[in-house]
């Protein structure tokens, strides 16, 4: 009789811990406004984000230590979350292509967050906000930038005026880089998540320095890509 009120307890609190547990989109859409805001108002500015292993002590030290004003658990939870997802990758990783775990790529359908060293993303303007889309790689975004209209409800003169940014992950630095200045190299022997790929440097000597280590063919600017030289990586031999 014990082991079996011990079963249905245990059945119990794991229905009940699954069905409370927050998701990505959870956070990215409620608890991280809601942290940042409650952040900025009621939070002490120097907290040592780098002292902590996990988010469970960091919340404990919140509460504990009064680093915020006296915050109800859904605020503590929020604030937490934001220092924890946001404010410290930002910190720890400044530079690199931030991805959330629930981003898809919108060309090929693969999360973006498992192949950080080739994240791309394109921010555009919608309604007054802005908003991006991320790539596993810079051949599938240029993909999408030459045809967003293959990929869904986009009108593409109205889509490349709302283009704010375009991002790149430098292949050497793995810091994210203005996509229209950097240098591509083409067919060379390092693949990405979908294969050929166009390999970006921010500068031409990291690039042609690759391009000879590698086997590269050559080396394209930006504004000298186009549709076809995009697409011809996806041929079985250049």
């Amino acid at each position: 009789m014990k082991k079996i009120f011990i079963a249905i307890f245990t059945v119990a609190f794991l229905f009940i811990s699954y069905s409370s547990a927050v998701t990505e989109k959870q956070k990215r859409v409620i608890y991280y406004p809601m942290g940042k805001n409650i952040y900025k108002k009621v939070c002490k500015k120097d907290i040592d984000l780098s002292v902590y292993k996990d988010i469970e002590q960091l919340k404990k030290d919140i509460k504990d230590k009064k680093f915020c004003k006296r915050l109800g658990k859904k605020q503590l939870d929020a604030v937490a979350y934001y220092l924890w997802d946001v404010k410290r990758i930002k910190k720890k990783a400044f530079g690199q292509v931030v991805v959330h775990k629930d981003e898809k790529c919108p060309v090929c359908g693969m999360f973006v967050y498992k192949y950080p060293r080739w994240a791309a993303q394109i921010f555009y303007k919608k309604d007054g906000k802005i908003h991006h889309f991320s790539f596993d790689g810079v051949k599938d975004m240029m993909k999408f930038y030459f045809n967003p209209d293959d990929y869904g409800d986009y009108d593409i003169k109205k889509f490349r005026k709302s283009i704010t940014k375009i991002i790149v992950t430098d292949y050497y630095t793995q810091k994210g880089i203005d996509a229209t200045k950097a240098y591509y190299v083409f067919w060379s022997n390092v693949l990405g998540p979908m294969g050929n790929e166009l390999i970006p440097f921010k500068t031409l000597k990291e690039a042609e320095s690759f391009k000879k280590d590698h086997f590269g063919k050559f080396i394209k600017r930006f504004d000298e890509l186009n549709d076809d030289l995009v697409w011809s990586l996806d041929s079985k031999s250049n």
